[in-house]
């Protein structure tokens, strides 16, 4: 293996060890002080559900997943899942036309109040290299049932 590579999935291991120690939290009761950059996991009864990263400070990244904002993208794929709507980026089933959807938007802010409640743990990481990786190896090695890393 590449030396350069290797070095970069050195600590991985650890890290995902760090972040799964670490007592839960939720969305609301997140620090003021979280890390600036780092990976994040949203739990709920025992299931990994999601892992996602950020370059920003992990409570306000947190927050975006539950904001007022039409751009939560776990809550979209909660939504999309309950709803049974598949992603597209064609004008038919795009955001615009599934927030204009009534049920759609229903489910979609249900996902998001459901996030709220759920268990979340972070790592700080501020190499976005090592980030990227990073959030890889936790969406598999949790097994997260939301993270498939495939394109649309």
């Amino acid at each position: 293996m590449d030396k350069i590579f290797q070095d970069l999935i050195e600590g991985l291991h650890n890290k995902y060890e760090q972040l799964i120690r670490m007592s839960p939290l939720t969305v609301d009761t997140a620090p003021e002080d979280t890390p600036i950059g780092g990976v994040y996991l949203f739990s709920e009864n025992g299931r990994n559900l999601y892992v996602g990263r950020t370059k920003r400070m992990i409570r306000d990244r947190l927050r975006d997943h539950v904001s007022t904002a039409d751009d939560c993208p776990f809550a979209w794929r909660l939504a999309r899942e309950w709803t049974g709507r598949r992603a597209t980026y064609k004008v038919k089933g795009s955001r615009k036309e599934l927030l204009r959807d009534p049920l759609f938007k229903v489910e979609y802010e249900r996902a998001k109040k459901h996030i709220r409640r759920m268990q979340v743990r972070y790592v700080g990481e501020a190499d976005p290299l090592k980030q990227a990786l990073l959030e890889i190896y936790v969406a598999v090695v949790s097994k997260a049932e939301h993270n498939d890393f495939d394109t649309h």
